[in-house]
């Protein structure tokens, strides 16, 4: 088989592979004896010349340095303060500074250059999220003919979104040196042709390939999944016991545990769902806790959302937001003996995690725009196949493509029927419950992955294409 390299802003070196990335290329990397090339994490006054080499379990690590002036205009600048908000539909929060611009295709070039020195004839390139829009374009103009193909881990929103990017014409035609372009949702495939289309004039060729100045391109959704048997294990093993032991305190007299884990970012939607906690506690404000159908001291709402991107102004926005959402919310409606929100801002291992989805009787997944969210996929892969919990899901969850069926979908910016939305899982009888875990733990387990990763390379490789054929 051809040698893939896999190419990312930050790689799963010497630590555990966890995380969809890290899930996603660490096993086709170990099959092919691969090489996985980006940034080493490290920051220096001055970057090196070259590279870190360094193996792990028969694959290669090629790492870059970033100079304290590329973290700041290439990291927290152009990638997190102009891609990552309009991406995620929030024209509103980016900053479009060129200089910025100007440091996110110096790092681009100094990489690819550093990359093409390490490659061989016959490799294939795997890229890997908005960091890298232009490194195709740049490995080409190096000399680079292999096949190579790029990821996006976000959404692609509409053109008309995209378009308010500055530079956006270039970073598109930087993209479209590549081979095959996959994206999370049939809805980001079509974004991303409709802007091919309108302003790169693109020729559609068939369904999933396009024309971009007599290059053929393939278009493609292919949904991530998780490593959903492995999950499963992690949910019955002692680390997630323990863990659902630390919290059962808390879920005394039979409450229900409400739970939602997300990184502290403004994509997901958290300040909306706590207002939709709090708009279910207000509907039964005129009822008394000895009530049967009153929520007040029957449910325990568990958010762990640690926090990301805190040197980016919006985020510490974000966290003041939380802060002051959650202690109003604590304080109108809380008493002697509960609290109805526990506010996390601290990351907990996902062996621990693995029991918490397992406790929870619903699980919150409710971005404002977002990726694939996997959080969903591992709280399915969680669940007790006798005792299932619910999965309240975001429309705008890449997600909600695969489980719409096997979910409560919700519209976070509604946040009357998100409240009704989570008041439903919470009161769903068992055979119900176990009717919408059977449609998700489908897809789950049969678009896993493995499923993922090898409907990508069936797509890059033409050789593994024809001999799967034949």
């Amino acid at each position: 088989m051809k040698r893939l390299v896999g190419v990312s802003n930050r790689t799963a070196a010497g630590g555990p592979k966890a995380g969809g990335l890290a899930v996603a290329l660490w096993d086709a990397l170990v099959d092919r004896k691969g090489l996985w090339f980006g940034w080493s994490g490290e920051v220096a006054d001055v970057a090196r010349r070259g590279v870190e080499i360094f193996d792990e379990e028969g694959v290669s690590f090629a790492v870059a340095d970033l100079t304290h002036q590329e973290y700041d205009g290439y990291y927290l600048g152009y990638a997190n303060r102009a891609l990552w908000p309009v991406l995620h539909y929030r024209v509103d929060l980016a900053n479009f500074d060129e200089d910025q611009y100007t440091c996110y295709r110096g790092v681009n070039r100094r990489f690819a250059k550093l990359l093409y020195q390490r490659l061989n004839p016959d490799d294939m390139v795997w890229i890997h999220d908005y960091h890298f829009f232009p490194m195709a374009q740049d490995l080409r103009d190096l000399g680079w003919r292999g096949r190579t193909g790029f990821f996006l881990h976000v959404p692609f929103p509409p053109p008309e979104i995209f378009k308010s990017i500055p530079d956006h014409k270039a970073l598109c035609q930087g993209l479209c040196a590549n081979d095959v372009l996959g994206f999370q949702t049939i809805s980001d495939c079509e974004n991303f042709k409709k802007y091919a289309i309108s302003e790169l004039k693109a020729v559609p060729i068939d369904d999933d390939v396009i024309d971009v100045n007599g290059r053929p391109i393939t278009v493609r959704a292919y949904p991530i999944g998780i490593d959903a048997e492995e999950f499963e294990r992690l949910a019955n093993a002692d680390e997630a016991k323990k863990a659902a032991a630390r919290i059962e305190p808390f879920l005394n007299d039979g409450r229900a545990l409400i739970l939602g884990v997300d990184r502290m970012d403004y994509s997901k939607g958290i300040p909306n769902r706590f207002q939709a906690v709090g708009r279910m506690l207000d509907d039964d404000k005129h009822l008394s806790r000895n009530d049967e159908s009153a929520l007040q001291g029957k449910v325990a709402y568990t958010q762990i959302a640690p926090p990301s991107r805190t040197k980016v102004d919006e985020y510490a926005e974000l966290r003041k937001q939380l802060d002051s959402l959650a202690g109003q919310i604590n304080g109108d409606y809380g008493d002697l003996d509960w609290i109805p929100i526990r506010y996390l801002a601290r990351s907990y291992p996902r062996e621990q995690l693995a029991g918490l989805y397992r406790l929870a009787r619903v699980v919150l997944v409710t971005p404002l725009h977002d990726g694939m969210n996997l959080v969903a996929k591992e709280f399915i892969a969680a669940q007790d196949p006798e005792d299932p919990g619910v999965l309240v899901l975001s429309q705008f969850a890449g997600a909600a493509a695969q489980l719409a069926s096997g979910s409560i979908l919700v519209n976070p910016h509604d946040i009357a029927s998100t409240a009704d939305a989570i008041r439903e899982g919470l009161t769903m009888g068992l055979s119900e419950r176990k009717r919408l875990y059977e449609i998700a733990r489908k897809v789950v387990y049969g678009e896993d992955i493995a499923w993922w990763r090898e409907s990508y390379l069936h797509d890059l490789d033409p050789d593994l294409a024809s001999r799967n054929s034949a």
